[in-house]
């Protein structure tokens, strides 16, 4: 079984491959410092298993599982100092977690299960991970009032893995199979759905104002009428779009204002 220690602490990291050194069957397929280096390494890496930090700069872990997706997000151990409600979170997600300071026989058990888990049938075992992952989410979600929604979004290429910040994306359109995602001058392919972005994305800063366009509310500059009735909506590095009859209404919500 191979394993990806992730946490922003060297001596935490020291700590579990000092612990996952007295058990057998382990082999470490990799230590990381920040998310952004944790979600490269699962892509890279592939780990059976990911002893992921709560609690890290820029992005934490719960940004991390979101951001890999929990339907290709390994089986995932939790590390954390976290608050009381992350802890009832993981419970009731039946996900696994080590408290700080790690207690050695905790945290063989909680290693124990995880063996079980990855040995049982692959397909199985991967479906349940993902189910698991994505109720935590859908828990945390409910716990801490917001509504968690997916602050980075991970556009895969062979050999590397670009992080796009949420607030940093202009719009988003269908390109065949794949999504573009345009981000000032550049645009990255994704292989995703519209439906699946968009149900990820903040709904009050990201509008459909099309079947084939998302946009940033906050790139909007203008809304020009058309001599036909219609509005074209103007961004900021000068992309007009059509805004569709049937979604001038989101819109109109989004932005205070009758369209």
């Amino acid at each position: 079984m191979r394993a990806l220690i992730v946490d922003d602490e060297p001596l935490a990291r020291e700590r579990i491959r000092t612990l996952l050194h007295d058990l057998k069957g382990i082999r470490l397929a990799g230590e990381c410092a920040t998310g952004r280096e944790a979600i490269e390494a699962i892509e890279r890496e592939r780990p059976d298993l990911v002893f992921l930090d709560v609690q890290m700069p820029g992005m934490d872990g719960f940004d991390v599982v979101e951001a890999v997706g929990p339907e290709t997000m390994p089986p995932t151990i939790f590390v954390t100092a976290y608050d009381q409600y992350a802890v009832k979170a993981f419970e009731v997600s039946a996900l696994d977690y080590v408290l700080k300071p790690i207690d050695p026989e905790r945290f063989a058990r909680a290693v124990s299960r995880a063996r079980r888990r990855i040995a049982s049938e692959k397909g199985r075992a991967k479906r349940s991970s993902s189910r698991r992952l994505s109720a935590l989410l859908a828990t945390l979600q409910g716990a801490d009032g917001g509504g968690r929604r997916a602050r980075r979004l991970v556009v895969r290429t062979p050999g590397r893995s670009v992080v796009l910040r949420a607030e940093e994306i202009d719009w988003i359109e269908p390109a065949g199979n794949y999504l573009r995602v345009h981000v000032g001058r550049a645009s990255h392919l994704m292989r995703e759905t519209m439906a699946g972005v968009e149900a990820r994305l903040d709904a009050d800063r990201f509008v459909r104002i099309h079947r084939s366009a998302l946009v940033n509310v906050d790139r909007i500059v203008e809304l020009q009428p058309t001599f036909h009735g219609d509005l074209v909506v103007l961004l900021k590095d000068g992309t007009r779009l059509t805004l569709g009859r049937a979604y001038r209404k989101r819109l109109s919500e989004v932005l205070g204002e009758p369209l």
